[in-house]
């Protein structure tokens, strides 16, 4: 616990901005610092952002998975990590959206939702998941090149979310530029312009929204949104406010989240030429292949909770209403649990991994982001079977908690 301990005796390890993408080094390979971490502090006390840092695979299975733990804000003790995600001005009145909630209130909205949006719900989007891969793919056909994040990752979750909600093909170019701008709100960082930014694309997603709910009351279409306002239990309802709040966090952390792991896949392969090898001899292991993605090179780099009485974390003492967050990226890098953790391997027998969180928040939509990536991986490493890295830098994203890339440049011929 670096707290206790005086700096001048040890090496100093990274913390504050240098834990997030803000910073070049931890943006561009994060491993190396996971490693450092979990080597010279295990349960890093980070002063400058005040949070307990996790990076250990069993502290943060523990942590994630424990139902004493708060993931909401408006609990975290003034001038924590977690203080920052309440928005200004603070209003304790205004619930968040379900990424923010405990139980009760999350489990109710989590139930009904998950009526909505069940795995067979998502299962009945296959075919058309593949026509859209196939649209896309055919409009780079006959390309020397093209970057794959712009003309692929990106557009795919869009179009597949916007088409399960039932929005106009003429809007999802808006829907794209508002999930873009609102996922400026996970950062807790957030500079005065973007915040502008967020809010304006914010409301209009929601203006937008609202409209599409109230239209779905009067006449139901076969679409998410309608399937949202039909669920019901125990006499209990969504509400079109808890609608509007939820399909605008499928459209901004749901696109990016699957625009990251398909992106962050491809480039894993690209990077590992026997393991592209591997996939494009055996189609079938491309299960196996997202799940090892998603292992190797997580879209979600971390997840936080908050104490709501005093605990205890190997021996470190943690007081109420602190932040504590867990690093998933590093906990599927331990090399306590996976063997050789550094090595991507498509055909790894253990792909067991935190990338989805964990507990009562495990990610509402991985089953369509696992299925979005088996079909957009699977068919572009197959269409294309001469694709290559094109010699340009690599650029991240500087957002903290994801983990991806802005730009993909690739070779096709």
């Amino acid at each position: 616990m670096s707290s206790d301990q005086p700096q001048e005796d040890q090496h100093p390890v990274p913390t504050g901005v240098e834990l997030t993408a803000l910073d070049e080094r931890f943006r561009t390979d994060p491993f190396p610092v996971f490693e450092e971490l979990r080597e010279a502090d295990p349960v890093h006390y980070d002063e400058v952002l005040k949070r307990w840092v996790l990076t250990r695979h069993d502290d943060v299975d523990r942590v994630v998975n424990d139902r004493s733990l708060s993931v909401d804000p408006r609990k975290a003790a003034d001038g924590t990590y977690m203080s920052l995600f309440r928005g200004e001005p603070r209003d304790d009145d205004v619930q968040p959206n379900i990424l923010f909630l405990d139980p009760p209130d999350h489990t109710r909205l989590r139930g009904l939702v998950t009526k909505a949006f069940t795995p067979r719900a998502v299962e009945r989007m296959r075919p058309r998941i593949q026509e859209i891969v196939d649209e896309l793919l055919d409009a780079v056909a006959g390309q020397d090149s093209f970057d794959l994040m712009d003309a692929f990752a990106m557009p795919l979750p869009t179009i597949v979310i916007a088409e399960m909600l039932g929005v106009d093909a003429a809007d999802q170019a808006d829907f794209k530029h508002w999930s873009d701008e609102g996922i400026l709100r996970f950062n807790p960082m957030i500079t005065e312009e973007e915040s502008a930014r967020a809010d304006a694309a914010g409301l209009a997603m929601q203006e937008y929204l609202a409209r599409a709910v109230a239209e779905r009351r009067e006449a139901p279409r076969n679409d998410l949104i309608s399937s949202m306002i039909a669920v019901e239990e125990s006499g209990d309802q969504l509400t079109s406010e808890e609608i509007v709040t939820m399909t605008s966090l499928l459209l901004a952390a749901g696109n990016v989240t699957t625009t990251d792991l398909i992106g962050n896949g491809v480039l894993a392969l690209l990077q590992h030429p026997t393991e592209l090898q591997k996939l494009r001899d055996d189609p079938s292991l491309i299960k196996n292949a997202v799940e090892e993605v998603l292992r190797y090179d997580s879209p979600v780099v971390h997840t936080a909770r908050v104490t709501l009485s005093d605990a205890e974390i190997e021996g470190c003492p943690i007081k109420k209403g602190e932040s504590i967050l867990t690093f998933l990226a590093s906990a599927n890098r331990d090399p306590d649990v996976y063997p050789n953790p550094n090595k991507f391997d498509i055909t790894r027998e253990d792909t067991r991994h935190h990338a989805f969180g964990g507990g009562i928040h495990y990610c509402l939509g991985a089953p369509l982001a696992r299925l979005e990536a088996e079909i957009g991986i699977g068919a572009l490493v197959q269409r294309f079977p001469t694709m290559r890295l094109a010699d340009e830098p690599l650029e991240w994203r500087r957002l903290p908690a994801f983990r991806g890339l802005i730009r993909l440049p690739v070779l096709v011929s």
